[in-house]
């Protein structure tokens, strides 16, 4: 039992350590974006109905370098700007799949077909979750409901200290304030999750076709993986004998989902987006696997696992503890407020 507890507390430290640094620069990234981007602009490009807001925020995300940590003070920050709930679903769902960083990687490693794959079954899994989250809010509320009003600090036209301090002081005050307990509980789980799943377990063990998929996807969604990281994980897979489909949909679903984004979006958005999230996640990358091996069947995809991508240990373990910082300090002063 001692070890049991040992290795889950091993295991959370190292799940910090490969979240903290895309989560930061999501932070930094959301800070940035508070100053840099009106409530006007978001409003009058992802606010609203229609399906184009929904394509905008699609197509923003897809090039962007956030993880599916990352992309949440990003989205939430959004969507506390004027983004529709089905704008802030779209980009959160397009966004963490991949990245310019992950496309390359996923074309040095995978090949053109993938490369191309991938971020088009993010693009159009975007649109989807979005619509869905339209109708649903559609149905729900009606028409009458706008984007929500922002009144941070960093929404005041008329504040007259520095962009710079209004930007940093939204990232990492204002935004970990509203988000940083839902995050850490997610964190939490997240790494139970790593401590129970070894590496490697399904490799060898599922064969091909939709029951593979459905195992990959049942593994991804949980779990914490970047767009980047995962693609020498799926090479292996395939090395293995996984089919290229069944390797995309843990590409799509592992990104793009955990139980950190997952918490924070029912938190935020609510049950009702949050359960559609994961739905459209799943569907569309089941989907989306399925279409590839069939694609893959008319060409030789080359796999590779030598990849020169990743963080170095010590920028993690700072990152970690900087995060945890953050977090801290945040519901700390969230609790004091509340006095």
């Amino acid at each position: 039992m001692a070890d049991f507890f040992k290795s889950i507390i091993v295991d959370f430290w190292a799940t910090i350590a490969e979240m903290s640094p895309y989560l930061l620069f999501g932070f930094f990234v959301a800070g940035v974006l508070s100053v840099l981007v009106s409530q006007r602009l978001v409003e009058r490009h992802l606010g609203g109905r229609g399906i184009w807001p929904l394509v905008k925020a699609s197509l923003f995300g897809v090039p962007l370098p956030l993880c599916s940590c990352g992309v949440i003070p990003v989205s939430m920050s959004l969507h506390k700007h004027g983004a529709s709930k089905g704008s802030t679903i779209s980009f959160l769902l397009s966004t963490p799949q991949t990245g310019v960083d992950s496309i390359f990687v996923t074309l040095s490693l995978l090949g053109p077909v993938f490369a191309v794959f991938r971020p088009l079954a993010a693009f159009i899994t975007g649109i989807v979750g979005g619509s869905l989250v339209d109708a649903f809010e559609r149905k729900k509320e009606g028409d009458s409901q706008g984007p929500p009003k922002c009144t941070d600090e960093c929404c005041d036209t008329a504040a007259t200290h520095g962009k710079i301090t209004r930007g940093l002081k939204y990232g990492f005050v204002t935004l970990p304030r509203d988000i940083g307990k839902a995050m850490l509980v997610g964190l939490v789980i997240a790494a139970v999750i790593s401590a129970l799943v070894p590496d490697g377990y399904f490799a060898e063990k599922l064969g091909t076709g939709i029951f593979a998929m459905v195992v990959m996807m049942f593994l991804g969604i949980p779990v914490y993986v970047c767009a980047t990281a995962s693609v020498p994980v799926a090479a292996a897979l395939i090395l293995k004998g996984l089919t290229p489909g069944a390797a995309l949909v843990f590409l799509m679903t592992g990104p793009a989902t955990n139980a950190a984004s997952f918490i924070t979006i029912w938190k935020v958005l609510g049950k009702g987006t949050a359960i559609i999230y994961l739905a459209t996640v799943a569907g569309c990358a089941l989907l989306a696997g399925i279409l590839l091996d069939y694609i893959a069947t008319g060409f030789d995809i080359e796999i590779t696992t030598h990849h020169h991508w990743m963080l170095p240990s010590i920028v993690k373990y700072i990152s970690a503890v900087a995060l945890l910082a953050v977090l801290t300090f945040a519901i700390l002063t969230k609790k004091k407020q509340a006095h």
